[in-house]
């Protein structure tokens, strides 16, 4: 699906779609009341009054805004109504504590974030709910398709997240190519059920102005609830991730579980064992997607791709883009959607794009069919089911704790969510080696970082191996023939995801 003359930034594409599709409906969020179905003209109207009660708060073209809150209608208004202003999103998660929330706001350099009262008590510095900002009259201020619309941060390699800087134009490009993947039909209804601070409820709302159909937003993954709720909101595509799809495949078979409009599941990192079990089980193809925050989408199975069920293949590079498979095994990605750089990190950027290609991290294999398959990462990161985890950021908020000397978070395999964070402690002098000692360390954390990025092991080392320029050489940590659950601590449940 295109455009005669292509909308060039998401405040024109939002604007297309209301004089395009008017009062069909747009957004539909069951848990949410009031506003739980919004129009296509009513999520434009409502975003104007939204982004001219911004400008009359003084925010100016280029300033950073963030958005912490729910899956409520209120995250996508607000997400319009700052793009249309001219200013920079920075999408928060709402499961962040202070180490995280201190680090985006800070680093962003944020004017205010927009919240609500459940949230907005545990935010530095100014708040807006979104029940103060009242409906203001807007004039209209055009941004150009290379202006930054989103701070959207991602776990790096090193330190913590890093912003992407991601454009208008990477926004609607990512659109039109899942638009043009899917076949988008006029009966179609896509369902989602990540956080909107994520990117996949974003380029899914774009994906829907694109072609004029609706998007249901649960409040959060279920997965007792998903398929119930595929079935009552008429779903003919969705896209999951990480454990979910596991998470899916161990709830109970149930007589209804083909009773649905499902035409097409997209989904990242599919089980190869599974992948045919889960078509018939309910009824519809699974394709793979595979790209980054960084890039947006780089290899897409087409639903016709019936060859890839079951190999592992993530498909084949849409129109626009190139995928190659570096010597030492990395794919690299270059072409357009691409972020515009790391905010604030020169070096690192310059570092991902070397040679003219942006680097992965991800290793991989090209079939003699031409699809390339995942093969592991190169990236200091921990993948707990649908969440990155920057082993850096970790391990900098377990080593501020008083009995720790030295730390390497490093990732264990986990049937449900893939991989796990452990942490190798050293412990100064003085402090034991005990139960007591790894969970006042837990604690420590639990205040600091989201719960999904809390360690679910600790072993406790005497000290670690270290390179000539003094950084713990993890490989040493991780033997292949050992158990890394023997002889380590285990996290109490209630820490863990």
């Amino acid at each position: 699906m295109s455009f005669p003359s292509p909308p060039r930034t998401v405040p024109d594409l939002i604007a297309h779609a209301a004089r395009t599709y008017g009062e069909r409906e747009f957004l539909r969020f069951p848990s949410a009341s009031p506003g739980a179905s919004l129009s296509f003209a009513e999520a434009h109207a409502r975003s104007d009054l939204l982004a001219g009660a911004l400008v009359a708060k003084g925010v100016r073209p280029g300033d950073r805004v963030a958005v912490m809150m729910e899956n409520v209608p209120g995250w996508p208004l607000s997400w319009f109504a700052i793009l249309k202003a001219g200013a920079v999103t920075v999408p928060v998660n709402v499961r962040y504590r202070a180490a995280d929330l201190e680090h985006v706001l800070g680093d962003s350099g944020a004017v205010a974030t927009i919240s609500t009262a459940e949230h907005a008590p545990h935010i530095p510095g100014p708040v807006w709910t979104l029940d103060a900002l009242a409906d203001t009259p807007f004039s209209g201020i055009s941004p150009s398709a290379d202006d930054v619309a989103n701070f959207q941060y991602t776990s790096g390699t090193t330190g913590f997240p890093k912003a992407c800087m991601l454009t208008h134009a990477y926004w609607l490009r990512t659109a039109q190519i899942m638009a043009d993947l899917v076949r988008l039909r006029e009966d179609d209804v896509m369902l989602i059920a990540q956080t909107f601070s994520y990117m996949d409820p974003q380029w899914a709302t774009l994906f829907c102005l694109v072609g004029g159909v609706p998007l249901v937003v649960l409040p959060r993954f279920s997965a007792s609830g998903f398929w119930p709720a595929v079935r009552e909101h008429g779903a003919t595509l969705t896209y999951v991730l990480g454990t979910m799809p596991l998470l899916l495949h161990k709830q109970p078979p149930s007589p209804l579980d083909r009773s649905n409009r499902m035409r097409l599941v997209l989904c990242s990192g599919i089980a190869p064992d599974l992948h045919a079990v889960f078509e018939e089980r309910w009824g519809a193809p699974w394709r793979e997607l595979y790209g980054s925050t960084e890039s947006g989408p780089d290899l897409l199975a087409a639903p016709e791709a019936t060859d890839t069920v079951g190999t592992g293949a993530m498909g084949l590079p849409p129109p626009g883009k190139e995928v190659t498979i570096a010597g030492d095994g990395e794919i690299l990605v270059r072409g357009e959607p691409m972020m515009n750089g790391y905010w604030n990190h020169p070096e690192a950027t310059a570092q991902a794009f070397r040679d003219g290609w942006y680097h992965t991290g991800d290793l991989g294999f090209r079939d003699a069919a031409g699809y390339i398959h995942h093969a592991g990462r190169l990236k200091d990161m921990v993948r707990r089911g649908g969440e990155n985890i920057s082993c850096a950021e970790v391990e900098n908020v377990l080593g501020r704790h008083p009995a720790v000397l030295a730390v390497a978070l490093v990732p264990i395999p986990d049937e449900l969510f893939g991989e796990l964070p452990k942490a190798f402690i050293q412990l100064r002098p003085g402090h034991a080696a005990d139960r007591e000692t790894a969970m006042s360390v837990i604690e420590h954390a639990r205040t600091r970082l989201a719960r999904f990025k809390i360690p679910a092991y600790v072993e406790f080392v005497d000290g670690f191996s270290l390179t000539p320029s003094a950084r713990i050489e993890k490989r040493y940590l991780l033997q292949p023939v050992r158990d890394q659950r023997a002889g380590a601590i285990p996290i109490p449940r209630e820490t863990s995801p």
